[in-house]
């Protein structure tokens, strides 16, 4: 298979090490950094590098169709999605990404309504994508991604009837040497948490709250413990209910008090914006500029210390008749990735995913036509594959809480 890698930086660099020990993929890694590009290339000789602007969609549908590429995996930030997206469509790839399209609060009642939702561009093709013969996956990173082949896995073979599905994230990761330092991008951090989150429920469909709604302490596994969670605006929400039947359906994320201090302060400077400002006769977007002062993720791997935990919290009746609650969960520890992979926690996490999900196309195991989320297929062959991949899953029982 010949995949356009669209992005190299952390996540995708993280992908072809990653696909550079599979068989199946081909990469053309692309990026507007050609050396950057050359970088993640270097990680096997069946890789190509070319320079590409992911705003082109022109170009993107010309590379896809001069280097006979089978699929586009989008590892380039929200922004790019809809350019990429509909490269693909016009070039009859299949086409991948790990964040949906972007979302737009509602005019008047942004903490009440949905306004865009996220990925509503993207579904608005779905008849367009079906009838091209290719799959459009979308959402298949870690979160989302991983969490909601969790869903379906709990859907199929856990439970009889689902009341809740929880996706919490936590994590007990240090970086020596900053007073702050995301583990992960900034920007699409800004853009995920100072959005309203998205609530999903049976009797109500989808409504919003405020940012940081509703925290609770969730105890994470492997010996990370209790970390305050809140809601987050996150494409699970958006994904599962369209294919897991279920009461509600949450996205919280364990920031903690410092990390959301720092968030509403960007936001009360106004630094969270995307609109250009002029300063010095240059126009700047405020985000762009919070970006660029802080240390880039990909390279923190050296710093970091402890371990990640994304996962999947479901509740219900088991298939027994019985009142069940377990948490999905998939841990990575930083000194292992990059013992083994050069890349750190929070990036590898991510990028393991698409890798699995491509090589599952390649072999037929995963097929459809249209725009699909990870919760669309089975579970089964995803997960023993990615334990395949040397990076297992597990399941915790919980005791049920009335």
């Amino acid at each position: 298979m010949r995949i356009l890698l669209v992005g190299a930086g952390g996540v995708g660099t993280a992908f072809a090490r990653i696909a550079a020990r599979r068989d199946f993929a081909e990469l053309v890694v692309g990026d507007y950094d050609l050396a950057r590009a050359q970088r993640a290339a270097a990680a096997s000789e069946r890789y190509l590098a070319v320079r590409l602007d992911a705003r082109d969609e022109d170009s993107i549908a010309a590379l896809l169709a001069e280097h006979s590429c089978d699929a586009l995996m989008n590892a380039a930030d929200p922004r790019f999605v809809m350019p990429l997206f509909r490269a693909a469509l016009r070039s009859g790839t299949h086409y991948l990404d790990m964040a949906m399209s972007l979302s737009r609060p509602h005019e008047t009642e942004p903490h009440e309504r949905t306004g865009v939702k996220l990925g509503d561009e993207q579904f608005a093709m779905e008849q367009a994508w079906a009838g091209s013969g290719k799959l459009a996956l979308v959402g298949i990173g870690v979160e989302p991604g991983l969490s909601d082949v969790f869903a379906r896995h709990a859907a199929d073979e856990l439970f009889g009837e689902i009341d809740q599905i929880g996706v919490r994230d936590g994590a007990n990761l240090e970086v020596r040497g900053y007073d702050f330092a995301p583990t992960f991008s900034i920007w699409t951090t800004i853009e995920e948490c100072l959005n309203p989150p998205v609530i999903w429920e049976a009797d109500r469909g989808w409504y919003t709250t405020p940012p940081f709604s509703e925290p609770e302490t969730f105890v994470f596994p492997a010996g990370i413990g209790p970390v305050e969670c809140v809601n987050v605006e996150h494409e699970e929400v958006l994904l599962i209910p369209r294919w897991v039947r279920a009461k509600r359906v949450t996205f919280k994320y364990g920031l903690g008090a410092e990390f959301i201090g720092v968030l509403k302060t960007l936001h009360k400077l106004g630094l969270d914006s995307t609109a250009p400002v002029t300063v010095g006769g240059q126009a700047v977007s405020p985000r762009d500029v919070v970006a660029a002062c802080l240390p880039d993720p990909a390279g923190l791997g050296d710093r970091m210390t402890g371990l990640t935990c994304a996962g999947t919290w479901v509740t219900g009746t088991g298939k027994d008749g019985a009142p069940r609650e377990v948490y999905l969960y998939h841990v990575v520890d930083n000194a292992w990735s990059m013992a083994e992979y050069g890349s750190q926690a929070v990036v590898w996490q991510t990028a393991v995913n698409p890798v699995v999900a491509l090589e599952l196309i390649d072999s037929g195991a995963w097929s459809g036509t249209g725009v699909l989320g990870p919760e669309a297929l089975p579970a089964g062959p995803f997960l023993d594959l990615l334990t395949d991949y040397g990076s297992p899953w597990a399941c915790e029982e919980r005791t049920p809480t009335s």
